[in-house]
């Protein structure tokens, strides 16, 4: 292999080399998306707390089973009894069941209870069934807004790509700016040295270089500001250096032209909806607690104790064996039906469910809110996207004749036949007219965002960026 040849072979590997790694750094706006709704933290909590709420629907529909209690106490003690009333306030008493001797005595012994009880609250007025409603309305709403959040996040990490594509885009424009400033300043020294025009020429065009460096280095800033936004919403604050997607934003959308309506199932609209179903939900729910709770019950006990049955007669008959005493000797059972309800409850059960109706028509007034901002920003949109082609169309026409000023101007001042104050203001009339050009053709997409989120469908967005 002769090493011309090896040369052309390493120059080939060098720029398939630089081209893959270019491509592979360069950041789409679909990655930029996908690694925003796996990575931002907003989205992690709203997501555990739909998950949260799901769980809260499970444990409510087992509170629905009946309560079934098993007990079992061992004690050493007297059974000394009196006679007199007793409550057990706090439940403090101490069951001790026994003769009321004429006086105290310290016979102890072991005894034992053990004991099964079941409770079923069966019949409620559907009590339990608008509970479960409620919660799964919860759950709905949480749903509801995690997917919202998903949306919005999704417009608003589209919106940062955008103005940082523009921001890249206007450094690109200014960093030219620079470079012909710089090459006009050249032209101009070396016209100077050689006598041909005024050396006060010579400073003018350095100040011009001078003030292009600043502009630049602040759009510099400015890009790297809006760098920073776009990291924070993609959950990689560590991470400024984009290399971003150009290719779609050099062309008109093909469905500029389209009319979208609001979606009915709009992120927004659907969880402020869900808003008001919970709250509905728990009108319901409170209505029930104003009737009465229908319970079943069954109790299962035995007992074991040391004191013998011929203890009344003769207070040394009982053993101070244990398992003497823990050995079940009696036992009972007992099954029933009850009611309960609490009349007072009917006064505030009332008020309670009043309040929560006015709590709904909030939420009511809240989505009608929404729905007007939405509506609002659906025509904001289209006004805003008619402006927009317009100034498409007409930044090549102003780049076009601004371009052919600056080089007029340059030709004339190159043969004595203008000053330089006529080539800097061309120059910064090319400069704002490729700054226009850049704007503009970001602001036709930024309008077809805000369309896309008045409607509710992102997918309207994303279906022009792929094609």
């Amino acid at each position: 292999m002769t090493s011309i040849a090896k040369s052309v072979l390493s120059a080939l590997i060098i720029f398939i080399c630089q081209h893959h790694l270019v491509h592979a750094q360069t950041l789409s706006l679909k990655e930029a998306e996908d690694a925003a709704l796996k990575n931002y933290n907003i989205i992690k909590a709203k997501s555990n707390y739909a998950k949260a709420s799901q769980t809260v629907i499970a444990q409510t529909k087992r509170d629905a089973l009946p309560n079934f209690v098993v007990s079992a106490q061992q004690d050493y003690g007297t059974i000394n009894g009196q006679n007199g009333p007793l409550y057990g306030f706090g439940g403090f008493g101490v069951a001790s069941s026994g003769l009321p001797l004429p006086e105290q005595n310290w016979n102890a012994a072991f005894g034992a209870l053990y004991l099964a009880n079941i409770n079923w609250e069966f019949f409620a007025f559907g009590r339990v069934k608008e509970r479960i409603k409620a919660a799964e309305s919860v759950f709905e709403r949480d749903n509801m807004d995690l997917l919202q959040e998903q949306f919005q996040h999704q417009v608003k990490v589209a919106a940062a790509y955008l103005n940082l594509l523009a921001a890249q885009r206007i450094t690109r424009s200014l960093q030219n700016n620079l470079n012909r400033a710089d090459t006009f300043r050249l032209v101009v020294t070396t016209r100077a040295k050689n006598g041909l025009i005024a050396g006060v020429d010579s400073s003018l065009a350095n100040a011009e270089v001078s003030a292009a460096k600043i502009v630049l280095l602040r759009a510099q800033d400015a890009e790297q500001q809006k760098a920073s936004e776009l990291a924070i919403l993609m959950g990689t604050p560590d991470k400024l250096d984009f290399l971003l997607d150009t290719l779609f934003i050099t062309k008109i959308p093909a469905a500029i032209g389209d009319s979208f309506s609001i979606r009915q199932n709009h992120p927004v609209l659907a969880y402020y909806r869900s808003r008001i179903n919970v709250s509905d939900q728990q009108q319901k729910y409170i209505r029930t607690l104003q009737y009465p709770a229908f319970s079943l019950f069954s109790v299962y006990q035995t007992r074991g104790s040391g004191f013998h049955s011929s203890y009344a007669t003769d207070q040394t008959a009982y053993d101070h064996k244990y398992f003497e005493g823990i050995k079940p000797v009696r036992s009972n059972y007992l099954v029933g039906v009850g009611v309960t309800w609490n009349l007072t409850t009917l006064l505030r059960i009332h008020q309670q469910s009043t309040s929560q109706k006015f709590i709904s028509e909030a939420l009511r007034n809240e989505y009608d809110q929404v729905l007007q901002q939405l509506t609002a920003q659906q025509i904001l949109a289209e006004a805003k996207l008619k402006n927009a082609i317009s100034a498409y169309i007409e930044a090549p026409v102003q780049v076009k004749a601004a371009s052919d000023a600056y080089l007029q101007r340059t030709v004339l001042y190159k043969n004595g036949l203008t000053t330089i104050v006529d080539v800097t203001q061309a120059l910064y009339t090319l400069n704002r007219a490729e700054t226009d050009r850049d704007i503009a053709y970001n602001n036709v997409w930024q309008a077809l965002l805000l369309k896309a989120a008045a409607a509710g469908d992102f997918g309207l967005f994303m279906n022009e960026v792929g094609n």
